[in-house]
């Protein structure tokens, strides 16, 4: 059998109980070394073929899971935060699917939920945002023009954008371009959960500079809107005047 893992955020244990009992009893994993907390591993029983898949072609990836699904073993593919999100988990699946190896996926605690737990934030404030767009800018690998930063910029909505601390001035002028104000509240969080987590509070207007004086150009997560800032309505789920389904709402 094979299992896709999420592996959560970084810390090791903000993996899911499902995801560590399935490390404990796997007898190979392969997990993405560039983004995985070495500590996760040590879930890992003795004997367990560890795999690092920066250093694999997809290709290669495929083989090792083959090669333990016909030996009758346990194989979990070792992904970070949660697979469906730049995890590259479909090819993957669909290779196993047309050679009719079973498999399973185990979610994980996606780093965006751990950006706005350092920031102790909420993404879907009333009368702010109740959107969370989850994009990132184009860079060596494209993506599709009629999802450029600036179209969604122009929304208002909240963003959270993978995968682009390293194009800060490119993604600063996408943002403003599309409808942000220099003022709207953002934030990088780099490395959310780890032990060296940061959180660098800053604007539009002056993202790029603040990743430039941090030094900051990747395992990071930049998050836009006014989610970030002060002003919002409080929530009418609690409002003593408003009916819901379990009690009646009172008038003043």
């Amino acid at each position: 059998m094979i299992h896709f893992v999420g592996a959560g955020p970084g810390a090791p244990d903000l993996i899911t109980l499902r995801g560590a009992e399935l490390l404990k009893t796997a007898d190979a994993i392969i997990y993405t070394g560039s983004l995985i907390n070495p500590a996760l591993l040590n879930y890992a029983k003795d004997g367990c073929e560890l795999h690092n898949s920066a250093k694999m072609t997809l290709d290669e990836v495929i083989a090792v899971l083959l090669r333990v699904h016909r030996a009758g073993k346990t194989a979990v593919r070792l992904h970070t935060g949660d697979p469906s999100v730049y995890g590259a988990v479909r090819e993957q699946m669909d290779l196993l699917q047309a050679g009719g190896v079973p498999y399973d996926v185990c979610p994980g605690v996606s780093s965006f939920c751990a950006a706005a737990a350092a920031l102790k934030a909420e993404y879907t404030l009333p009368q702010v945002s109740q959107s969370v767009i989850i994009t990132r800018i184009t860079g060596r690998t494209a993506v599709p023009e009629r999802e450029s930063i600036a179209s969604f910029a122009a929304h208002g909505a909240t963003m959270v954008i993978f995968l682009s601390a390293g194009m800060t001035e490119a993604l600063q002028r996408e943002l403003l371009c599309g409808g942000y104000g220099a003022n709207t509240p953002a934030a990088i969080v780099y490395k959310a959960s780890w032990p060296d987590e940061r959180v660098l509070r800053c604007t539009v207007g002056t993202l790029a500079g603040t990743a430039a004086q941090n030094d900051v150009s990747n395992l990071a997560l930049i998050l836009v809107g006014g989610f970030l800032g002060d002003g919002y309505e409080l929530s009418k789920l609690y409002d003593p005047a408003f009916t819901t389904a379990f009690r009646q709402g009172k008038k003043a």
